[in-house]
């Protein structure tokens, strides 16, 4: 049987998942600059028995891989993305970044770990599978616009029915896989705020025009917008990460620019908070006599689970019987955004979850100098994605 031969494979490999995972570690490239990463993905895959080895795929170093069943089936694809972030690593672990100030924060050295020996796996039992799997190794998650746009324009989804992903999550329990349909983790947009006053004496406030102040009373009404305008029963949180308003003691700002973060879970909400930060940066001209310019720019949308797909993959991960696996259970809808979202808006799909909490239980969440992740999840992962391979490429009826 495919899954029980894929399973036994996979349980031998599991300290070479380890290993690769280790070494990406020590080697960290930022979005849109995963030259060696890119190579060394491609290089793994010199001498596997794959179908058509794919580079450079969207112009972003991306790569797809394809492995063509010996059955006719179904086509699917299957994710793992490979970028790190600008953040100095304090774990103290002896696979350490050796990029300075670059680390995997995230966990993405683990997804292109597993997805590595699972893609030479099935590669190596394709007789087996009916129809075809593509395995995309995506650049640039963390940074917009991502690595999945310029992946799907170039045609990266073209032929498939339907496709996948996974995160390993410090937050949750090794042991266990977390599933959720519908809307699962929220959309996201970022501004920038320019609030343009007049500067002056700080003796003489009448003579001038204080940007802070103005500035800051758009802070305090953006507080509103979630309390306010948003339905309770909806999820919106509008933050302000950046008020650039340092100057002198007695100097009444000119100039204040301030930044910001949004997060919804829905569409509807999201396009009423941008109107009403639009708003309320348009009413500092009339309240203050201020000039305001305001950058607004919506980036990854919502991400949604195709709910007919989910509940078969959750079939698919209870029935596989994962000996590793204590649990298969639904989660909360996860606040972080993913842009494998995008993947999801063009085809129907299931992105899940892996617990990755290190035994000890002394987690540190994702983008976290500290964030570590038990290694235990790297075979979970590749078994999970395995089971889903199975049931829709293992040549049973739909």
């Amino acid at each position: 049987m495919l899954l029980e031969k894929l399973m036994e494979q996979l349980e031998q490999k599991e300290q070479r998942i380890i290993e690769i995972r280790r070494y990406l570690h020590e080697h960290p490239e930022l979005s849109f600059e995963e030259e060696q990463t890119a190579a060394y993905i491609a290089d793994f895959y010199n001498g596997v028995p794959v179908d058509e080895v794919e580079t450079n795929f969207g112009g972003q170093r991306g790569i797809v891989v394809t492995i063509n069943g010996g059955k006719p089936g179904k086509t699917i694809a299957i994710r793992a993305d490979f970028d790190a972030l600008p953040i100095k690593e304090e774990t103290g672990l002896p696979h350490v970044s050796k990029n300075e100030g670059v680390m995997h924060a995230c966990g993405h050295d683990g997804h292109t770990a597993y997805m590595l020996v699972l893609a030479e796996t099935l590669a190596e039992m394709k007789n087996d599978l009916a129809g075809t799997v593509k395995v995309i190794h995506q650049p640039a998650e963390e940074m917009p616009p991502g690595g999945a746009l310029g992946m799907i324009k170039a045609g990266v989804l073209e032929g498939v029915d339907a496709v996948f992903g996974i995160h390993v999550m410090s937050m949750m329990e090794a042991g266990k896989i977390f599933y959720r349909s519908g809307n699962t983790q929220t959309g996201r947009a970022s501004f920038k705020l320019k609030v343009q006053g007049r500067g002056g004496h700080g003796s003489s406030p009448h003579t001038a025009n204080d940007a802070i102040v103005a500035a800051s009373s758009f802070v305090m009404n953006c507080q509103t917008i979630v309390s306010r305008r948003i339905n309770p029963f909806d999820t919106a949180v509008v933050t302000i990460g950046s008020f650039d308003g340092k100057g002198q003691f007695n100097v009444i700002k000119d100039s204040v620019t301030l930044e910001g973060d949004v997060r919804t879970m829905s569409e509807k909400s999201r396009e009423l908070v941008e109107k009403e930060i639009r708003s309320f940066a348009e009413g500092l001209v009339a309240s203050f006599g201020v000039k305001t310019v305001l950058d607004y720019a919506n980036d990854y949308p919502v991400l949604y689970n195709d709910p007919e797909i989910t509940g078969r993959v959750r079939t698919a991960l209870e029935g596989a019987d994962i000996s590793e696996v204590d649990t298969v259970q639904e989660t909360e809808p996860q606040p972080p955004s993913e842009d494998f979202a995008y993947y999801l808006q063009e085809k129907p799909g299931c992105f899940f979850y892996v617990g990755a909490m290190p035994d000890d239980g002394e987690a540190y969440p994702h983008h976290h100098p500290k964030f570590v992740i038990n290694e235990k999840s790297l075979l979970i992962s590749a078994k999970a994605m395995a089971a889903v391979v199975a049931d829709f490429c293992g040549g049973k009826a739909d």
